[in-house]
């Protein structure tokens, strides 16, 4: 659920803690999790590792156990999950924490609070906003609704990344890698990669060259079941949920 470098010599509990103090705004005014619990047996999808494994760094997971006894190791259950957990370098661990039903908003680790979001740095190096898990544009209802994010959320979340890159340079490394990885498989799927700048301004990274232009909301294709109002209906009864009364707006409108 995180980009992730192989060694982070400077994380430590104490950095840790300082990113949680940058975050704090909750990623936008709607309640994400209300549109893809439906579809996911009644929990948000970030907040299920069935759909998505918090990836920590120990330096994280030792901080956790000091604040609350909310998280413990994660047990793979699949053979995807023990892949997952088998490739994480030595600095990292797969955690879990006890459901939604129990989350304590101030003990929520990095991943947590920045999902589905990543940061966007280019080939040279340099932090030019957040793109996203592409593996979850099926599942993530923010995904497809890129412009509800809160400017708040945003600018915490700038601040926090840059700090952690100003302590960790290993960090900012992982997401440049990850971020090309992520253009090459858009590139063969001759699609631009959505990004949110730091300002909030929505950009596209071409495919081939990762040169950023301006983008608009109707650039960046709706997916999955938030295709359309029919699809989501049409998924949720697929996948045995309930559904409240529609909002005036439909059930997908923020």
């Amino acid at each position: 659920m995180a980009a992730r470098s192989a060694e982070t010599p400077a994380a430590t509990p104490a950095l840790y803690a300082e990113l949680y103090d940058f975050l704090s705004a909750p990623i936008s005014r709607t309640d994400c999790g209300r549109k893809c619990a439906p579809l996911n047996g009644g929990e948000p999808v970030c907040c299920s590792t069935g759909n998505a494994i918090p990836i920590a760094h120990k330096a994280e997971f030792a901080l956790l156990k000091e604040r609350t006894d909310l998280w413990h190791r994660f047990r793979p259950f699949d053979a995807t999950s023990k892949k997952i957990v088998g490739e994480l370098a030595h600095a990292y661990c797969a955690i879990e924490c006890k459901g939604v039903a129990h989350c304590e908003r101030d003990n929520r680790t990095l991943a947590c609070r920045a999902f589905p979001f990543v940061p966007y740095v280019d080939r040279a190096g340099a932090f030019l906003g957040f793109t996203y898990f592409w593996e979850f544009e099926a599942t993530c209802w923010v995904i497809s609704n890129l412009t509800i994010v809160d400017r708040r959320f945003l600018k915490e979340l700038v601040a926090a990344f840059e700090h952690l890159f100003a302590a960790d340079p290993s960090e900012r490394e992982a997401c440049r890698e990850h971020v090309a990885s992520m253009r090459r498989i858009f590139t063969r799927q001759r699609r631009a990669v959505p990004v949110i700048g730091l300002d909030g301004a929505l950009l596209r990274a071409l495919p081939r060259t990762g040169k950023l232009v301006p983008a608009r909301p109707t650039d960046f294709e709706k997916h999955g079941p938030y295709r359309s109002e029919t699809a989501y209906k049409r998924a949720v009864k697929e996948a045995g949920g309930t559904l409240p009364p529609a909002p005036a707006g439909g059930y997908l409108a923020p």
